[in-house]
């Protein structure tokens, strides 16, 4: 299980600091190239569990220059959260499992734009379910195996999702997001000296 402290957290973060409603920060984001021309963010705003369990950890904005502007910013964050999840992703590979497809719900899984960078960081297509409820929605399954609704968590995952629509990794998004999770990767233990008190 991979988990992060501050996702879709991290694009409110925003919202609240530099304005606009999400529609615009999206539509902005989007002008922007994978990659925004070097812009990086680290998405520790609350601390980190995968795959650095430091509550200490704190976010930051590398490569920031004179032509960023807000849609800059909000790219970096949709990539920066997107390289977060590919850490667990690689944890995940590195136990053996290969996963063949991702599924999404959830706020972030309303963007279009985000689930395609998210989709090629992770080179995987992703499945956009029906009911954007997550973790509530499938404790609610798990409660129904328990109860004996359903015979196991596959049955339970057979009779009540859905998936709505299918996000495919954008290839040359993909080489472009390769190296920079690279430099993603670079970013936590470079910036662990540097954290306060």
């Amino acid at each position: 299980m991979g988990v992060m402290l501050s996702a879709a957290g991290s694009l409110a973060w925003l919202h609240d600091v530099v304005g606009g409603d999400y529609r615009t920060l999206d539509e902005e984001a989007a002008r922007w190239q994978p990659g925004v021309e070097g812009l990086l963010f680290a998405p520790y705003l609350a601390g980190e569990r995968t795959p650095h369990a430091d509550p200490n950890a704190r976010g930051a904005l590398i490569g920031l220059s004179l032509r960023h502007d807000r849609g800059a910013l909000a790219r970096a964050v949709l990539e920066g959260v997107a390289y977060g999840l590919r850490d667990s992703l690689e944890l995940l590979r590195a136990l053996g499992v290969e996963p063949k497809v991702g599924r999404v719900s959830g706020g972030g899984a309303r963007s279009a734009l985000w689930l395609r960078v998210v989709a090629s960081v992770l080179g995987l297509p992703l499945e956009r379910v029906a009911v954007e409820e997550g973790a509530a929605y499938g404790a609610a399954l798990l409660a129904g195996v328990r109860a004996g609704v359903f015979a196991d968590a596959r049955d339970a995952v057979a009779r009540c999702v859905r998936v709505r629509d299918r996000v495919e990794p954008d290839p040359e998004w993909t080489a472009v997001y390769a190296s920079g999770y690279e430099r993603y990767r670079a970013l936590y233990p470079a910036l662990r000296p540097l954290e306060g008190p």
